[in-house]
């Protein structure tokens, strides 16, 4: 589709970066937003005028060529088997693998039985609302949605956690939930959505267990054993230019073979990260590569994460002819907030002595951000009225979810902290 506009993929690669460069410097010179909330907000606002410009000047077609340009990149493809490798390869490596352990319970239940819970919440909350606005969804496509809205996503709440100040176990409960719920999402998502395509004869939950498993822990054993090698391999020599180039490697090879084997690329990523960011970098890296390694996977985090929230902006343009589906969406963000705190807050009850709950209730629900991966499993579903509905719904929580509790989750982290260190020294 590039093609038809002129574009090369070089082409639509140079645009997205000099726009995030100078969007960017926009936002850091004048507005002074958290990076990843002002380039959606920038993004968004872009979308607004220009489908504004094609209402004032209707012989304009600048609407229909920012769609064209759009689709071309396919955001879908783009994410979800390109970018998302890389970004949560380097989240992974700023993971304290120690704290992990210790709060290795909370993160399995959480981002797997949490997701399900969640999921399930969602989808019936949803299925309600489309009844009383007379759009009738169909409960499975309800739960679709609902399986691509739960997962939090990584790259959202990483961006959050380094700007942040938490205990170092809530902190790493935070990002392991979010880097592997995130992979659970992903194979819940395609089990559902192959039961309300009717795909291998419907749903079977002998299947979807069978799938889930396959899924998931292959990914993490493939994670293993790709970060294993590339541990080895970096262990054996003291060059940083090649022992990044083994990172790379990695990441690309290992999110390709995954996809090929039918296992979870996401979870495979995550699991390769936390080893070489652990293990590796205490036991195979000499100082130098260390410093070069680390620096270089910041570097990449930063440009991608740029180039994403923008797109995460941009993609309202996509959606502007479902303006209608407003009201549901903006009906849609108290049930997804309320089915998040359902589904981390009853668990957290069981794990007061371990994480003060509420310091830990507050950020996990205000602090679970959605972001550019439900909007990429929202832009794969097949053509149809449930596919308008559910991306129209999917941008509006997404947008609020960036912007909304992004852009205010430093402040109430900030204000949460002082009240549990107030309630700490009166206690003592």
């Amino acid at each position: 589709m590039l093609n038809d506009i002129g574009l090369s993929p070089f082409d639509a690669a140079a645009v997205l970066i000099v726009v995030s460069a100078a969007l960017g410097w926009a936002n850091h010179r004048f507005l002074r937003l958290p990076p990843t909330v002002g380039l959606t907000v920038m993004g968004a606002l872009a979308s607004v005028a220009v489908v504004v410009t094609d209402r004032l000047l209707p012989a304009s077609r600048l609407a229909e060529t920012f769609r064209e340009f759009l689709a071309g990149i396919d955001f879908h493809r783009t994410l979800m088997e390109g970018m998302l490798s890389f970004l949560l390869f380097a989240g992974a490596l700023h993971v304290d693998l120690q704290q992990l352990r210790q709060g290795r319970w909370q993160i399995a239940f959480l981002s797997t039985v949490g997701v399900v819970a969640s999921t399930a919440i969602v989808g019936g909350g949803l299925f309600g609302l489309t009844h009383l606005l007379g759009l009738a969804v169909p409960l499975a496509w309800c739960l679709v949605f609902g399986a691509l809205i739960s997962p939090t996503d990584p790259v959202a709440v990483m961006g959050v956690m380094r700007t942040a100040t938490v205990p170092p176990r809530l902190e790493a409960t935070i990002a392991g939930e979010s880097l592997f719920n995130d992979g659970v999402g992903v194979v819940i998502f395609s089990i559902l959505l192959a039961a309300a395509l009717g795909v291998d004869g419907g749903f079977s939950v002998i299947h979807a267990a069978e799938l889930f498993l396959v899924e998931a822990v292959g990914g993490a054993v493939l994670g293993l054993a790709v970060g294993f090698i590339a541990f080895r391999a970096m262990k054996a020599i003291n060059d940083y230019s090649t022992e990044l180039l083994i990172t790379l490697a990695a990441v690309m090879g290992g999110y390709s073979l995954a996809a090929g084997l039918g296992i979870s690329g996401p979870v495979a990523m995550a699991v390769a990260g936390l080893l070489i960011g652990n293990q590796g970098v205490t036991y195979a890296m000499s100082e130098i590569t260390r410093d070069h390694l680390l620096k270089f996977w910041s570097l990449v985090d930063d440009v991608l994460n740029a180039v994403l929230f923008l797109l995460i902006g941009l993609e309202g343009v996509v959606i502007a002819e479902r303006i209608g589906l407003l009201g549901l969406g903006l009906l849609t963000i108290p049930l997804v907030l309320g089915a998040r705190a359902l589904s981390v807050g009853v668990p957290l009850l069981f794990w007061r002595r371990t994480l003060p709950f509420r310091l830990t209730f507050r950020v996990m629900t205000w602090g679970g951000l959605r972001g550019g991966i439900s909007i990429a499993l929202a832009l794969s579903l097949p053509q149809g009225s449930a596919k308008d509905v559910l991306l129209a719904v999917t941008y509006v929580v997404v947008l609020f979810s960036v912007v909304g509790q992004g852009g205010t989750i430093g402040p109430a982290l900030r204000r949460w902290n002082s009240g549990a260190r107030r309630s700490a020294d009166a206690a003592g």
